[in-house]
């Protein structure tokens, strides 16, 4: 953006004097910050949860010693993973006619992320009434605007046992390995519990959000006081549950690492037990507010069938910059879309220039960054911990965070923000981290670091897969994911991907996984109706599809002007992040084709015999 295209007369929505700051100096403020946190490791400043680390992804949640018999089975399909994307594929498998399913997960119950984040304060960031599956189904209303960690975790078993799946789940069992076969047209599945599955059809749903990313900070294994991840909450140590009450922590000095979505939510509600709470930060968050209110009975009554998806794809669409009527969702997410619209002056975008709108969107970007950063300086007394609270990147650089106790936590005498300056953590010693030189004696350490998102697939899955003529696919992807769709890959029949997988992905992920199990319970389905054997992409049309989804889109732009972080791969902006090389005109848009694509009814561009 330059000067003259932002100050065009005294009455320009965009003059500095209007919006209340100077969009050219908050640029270089960016730029500026940006620059303090490139690094050259990107994802290697993490190490793998294994070896010397392996403590940071055992189960809390399950008692040692499980065993049971190995089981050696034929069946239709088998499912890897019981969280999200899992059940809700299990559950339309069983509306399109398939009950012959396996659901295998190393987790001991079923709900994915909502099984291992059991911290204090977690809760989903969108609006439960579209971010828990399945509601109308199950005939469930939530009972707050943003459910509670306790509240979702029901609701993911409630799924379960009305679809019948806990007689066929496989629960702390990991799958080592899958091997297709030509001659029989199946999958070998087998387990670390010895199990022999021979099934039909495979559908990969591990998901990216179960293996603990841990930073690599020197010391760190020196330490000898109390650490563990957040998704492996040691409620032992801390007493308590996820509602609170954790009076262990009451002679505890606790350093907390992190400031991410989860970091958010565990500050304001670790902070009222420790003796004292230091928080970590490398990079500030955009901590908006939440606005969390209890469900209105009145409008739940209200609510007509269907009410779930409308509400889901309105505010899909609006998260994607599509026009829309109304606003249903109308909370902080959708805010900085109707920021581009006021600041235009206008309720759509017909007859504006599309430079004007990309200026637009700048600004509104920018002034959206400038109301958090107001927020941070009214809601925090102390004037320097409240100018490092303050984010400077773009809104979209980073998931962002919404709360409304995370601010105010800083007020309390025993809570201090260590702010790095962008330079992370020196390192760790037996009772210390060390920070700028100087040393804070903690009692605990608790990672607030995320999950693997961005490493190999087959690392995520913890699986390797063998398609046709032993090819893996860990191989045969190594310079990228490639797909039809983000279903299926030529040499690797019979064999689905679900998750962030060059499809359409919102910012809501339930969308993104009802949208992906109607498509390939549909696939499933017309390949046992026709009596087929397999189903995989054609090779040119797999191509076809990686030219369409591998053209750089205007994220990727944005985000080489990003503070490092997931979403760019910490700075690298590769390619091959997860926002990158999807459908390049939105999840909308994609599930819709795909709506098309079922409607034609000739399954162009795949193989079935």
């Amino acid at each position: 953006m330059n000067s003259h295209d932002v100050i065009t007369s005294e009455n320009d929505p965009f003059d500095p004097e209007i919006l209340g700051f100077d969009p050219e100096q908050v640029r270089r403020k960016y730029i500026e910050e940006r620059a303090k946190r490139l690094r050259e490791d990107g994802n290697d400043q993490y190490v793998e949860v294994a070896g010397q680390h392996a403590q940071y992804e055992t189960d809390p949640h399950v008692e040692s010693g499980f065993s049971r018999a190995p089981i050696n089975e034929a069946l239709d399909v088998i499912i890897l993973g019981g969280g999200i994307s899992g059940l809700v594929t299990a559950a339309r498998l069983q509306q399109a006619g398939v009950y012959d399913v396996r659901i295998i997960d190393k987790a001991g119950d079923f709900g994915g992320v909502w099984y291992w984040n059991r911290y204090p304060g977690a809760q989903c960031d969108t609006e439960s009434y579209i971010y828990m599956p399945l509601l109308e189904e199950t005939g469930y209303i939530p009972t707050e605007r943003y459910a509670h960690q306790p509240e979702i975790y029901a609701h993911l078993q409630r799924i379960g046992k009305q679809f019948d799946l806990y007689d066929k789940a496989c629960f702390q069992t990991q799958v080592t390995a899958m091997h297709w076969s030509d001659e029989s047209a199946r999958w070998t599945v087998n387990t670390d519990r010895d199990d022999v599955f021979s099934a039909r059809f495979v559908i990969m749903s591990s998901g990216p959000l179960h293996r603990p990313k841990l930073p690599a900070i020197e010391g760190i294994d020196t330490f000898k006081g109390q650490s563990f991840h957040t998704s492996r909450w040691d409620f032992a140590y801390t007493g308590g549950d996820s509602s609170g009450g954790l009076t262990g922590l009451a002679d505890k000095r606790v350093g907390v690492v992190g400031t991410g979505a989860t970091g958010v939510q565990v500050v304001p509600n670790v902070a009222p037990y420790a003796q004292q709470l230091y928080l970590f930060q490398r990079t500030p968050a955009p901590v908006d507010e939440r606005n969390n209110k209890p469900t209105d009975e009145a409008w739940a009554k209200s609510l007509k069938p269907g009410w779930q998806a409308e509400r889901d794809e309105n505010f899909c669409s609006i998260m994607a910059g599509l026009p829309v009527t109304q606003d249903l969702v109308n909370d902080k997410w959708t805010d900085f879309f109707k920021l581009a619209f006021e600041i235009l002056d206008t309720g759509d975008v017909e007859g504006v220039s599309p430079a004007r709108l990309a200026l637009a969107r700048e600004v509104a970007d920018y002034r959206k960054g400038h109301q958090i950063r107001t927020r941070v300086a009214r809601l925090v007394d102390d004037r320097k911990t409240a100018e490092g609270l303050k984010h400077w990147y773009g809104q979209w650089c980073k998931r962002p965070a919404f709360h409304d106790e995370y601010l105010q936590a800083f007020n309390r005498p025993n809570v201090t923000l260590v702010d790095t300056a962008g330079k992370g953590i020196e390192r760790v010693t037996e009772n210390a981290v060390v920070v700028n030189g100087s040393a804070y004696e903690v009692d605990c350490l608790i990672f607030a670091t995320g999950f693997e998102v961005s490493t190999a697939y087959t690392r995520r899955s913890e699986c390797e897969v063998h398609g046709r003529g032993g090819k893996t696919l860990s191989a045969h992807w190594a310079k990228g994911m490639s797909t039809f769709q983000g279903f299926l890959t030529r040499d690797f029949p019979n064999c689905f991907h679900l998750g962030l997988t060059q499809t359409g992905v919102a910012f809501n992920y339930t969308y993104t996984a009802g949208g992906q199990a109607e498509h390939v319970a549909y696939l499933i389905s017309e390949v046992i109706r026709r009596d087929a054997s397999s189903i995989e992409a054609e090779a040119s049309a797999e191509a076809e599809y990686q030219r369409l989804v591998r053209v750089p889109g205007p994220m990727r732009k944005y985000q080489e002007t990003c503070t490092p972080g997931y979403y760019n791969v910490e700075g690298k902006n590769d390619g091959e992040s997860f926002i990158d090389n999807h459908y390049p005109e939105g999840p909308v848009p994609f599930f819709r084709m795909l709506a098309a694509w079922r409607e034609q009814g000739d399954l162009s561009g795949v193989i079935v015999k």
